[in-house]
């Protein structure tokens, strides 16, 4: 086996192929990156030069990765190597091209007068990488990668709880909806999609970790394939192609969670509101809150958080419908992720009250992207 390609595209590819590698592994094999290069001669000898293309692929327990770029082919072949030492080689090697040979029981790499040497891991340990599950649609990359990235920050982080840490994937009709909850908040995004065929339908769960993972590697532009059976859920895009197993159990249905009779509703600037948060939350100690408090006299929300002598407070403009004042509090955290994910000029507010749900969205409200928190009950010297 023996190849030549940019150091670049080559430290591109073993960086995408190596982010499912597991950290640690009873398994040594599964540390290690599958390089696989065929010849572009076509002849099926592979003896030649040409343009051919190499895949790089990784995979452990939950899910696997599979990339293709194009290499200059000076002898197919396959080798197995470990993964992490090879990215690290890849880091530093000098820009410009690289070539990378199979020498006996060595992988070699070298470019600009440096050189590598890896040992090579046994291919007959190696796993076969899970095939890709059957595909459902498309959707595009750039909407996927930020719906992901607005429900996901609902997650949950802890392990006891596996399903909390996923994200609802569901499919319906022309419709993509994500969603993510941690019992605290519970975020949805819907984006459309082109199903593989009409009625198209699913409702699965997939780590919320890799699926942002997964989101921000797949590029930004094009489309993403979305394919799903019982067991595991498969993305594909401009030859990358990534596999990861679903989670059990499901998510609370959040349409209920979602109903709010009779609301406070308050629409304010988005971008002022997040600088107020951010700036009142510095004395904001561990997880104590930012309270809010509404005047439709005034046409004003005054933000204050800190205790006794540490305090802050900022006024902000805002409409206030249904109630004449509102106090509400949040913990900073959750709010500040949750603004995060808006991008429009003004949020509307539907408030319940002190303790009781709080629904956020833009002003006009679309219902393409929602994010609920639980306000908190407290009271700020």
């Amino acid at each position: 086996m023996e190849f030549r390609i940019e150091r670049g595209a080559l430290a591109e590819a073993v960086a995408w192929a190596a982010r499912v590698l597991p950290v640690r592994s009873p398994v040594p094999v599964l540390g290690g990156l599958l390089l696989d290069m065929e010849s572009g001669d076509g002849d099926g000898t592979g003896v030649g030069t040409g343009a051919g293309r190499l895949r790089i692929s990784g995979l452990d327990y939950e899910a696997s990765a599979r990339i293709d770029v194009e290499a200059e082919a000076l002898s197919p072949g396959k080798v197995l190597v470990m993964g992490r030492r090879l990215l690290d080689i890849c880091k530093v090697l000098p820009d410009g091209p690289v070539e990378c040979a199979v020498e006996g029981s060595r992988f070699t790499v070298s470019g600009d007068g440096a050189r590598f040497g890896l040992s090579v891991l046994p291919l007959d340990d190696y796993p076969a990488l899970p095939p890709l599950p059957q595909v459902r649609g498309a959707v595009d990359a750039e909407l996927f990668a930020s719906a992901v990235a607005d429900v996901a920050v609902a997650a949950g982080r802890d392990d006891t709880l596996p399903a909390l840490t996923g994200v609802r994937l569901g499919l319906d009709g022309d419709t993509m909806t994500l969603a993510a909850t941690d019992r605290y908040r519970f975020a949805v995004r819907t984006v459309p999609w082109k199903a593989t065929a009409p009625g198209e339908s699913a409702d699965v769960l997939v780590s919320a970790r890799r699926l942002t993972e997964i989101a921000r590697s797949l590029g930004r532009s094009g489309l993403v394939s979305v394919a799903l059976d019982a067991g595991s859920a498969g993305f594909e895009h401009a030859g990358m192609r990534t596999t990861v197993r679903l989670l059990e159990g499901r998510l609370p249905c959040h349409e209920k969670l979602f109903a709010m009779e009779d609301p406070a509703e308050a629409v304010v600037d988005r971008a002022r509101l997040t600088e107020a948060v951010k700036r009142v939350s510095v004395v904001a100690d561990g997880d104590s809150p930012v309270q809010m408090t509404f005047s439709r006299a005034d046409a004003s929300v005054t933000l204050r958080a800190g205790y006794e002598d540490d305090v802050a407070s900022q006024r902000l403009p805002a409409a206030l419908e249904g109630a004449e004042e509102l106090t509400v509090a949040f913990n900073p955290g959750y709010l500040a992720d949750a603004l995060a994910t808006f991008t429009g000029p003004s949020l509307r507010l539907r408030l319940m009250g002190a303790g009781q749900r709080a629904m956020i969205t833009d002003e006009a409200d679309t219902g393409s992207h929602r994010h609920l928190l639980m306000s908190v009950r407290a009271q700020l010297a």
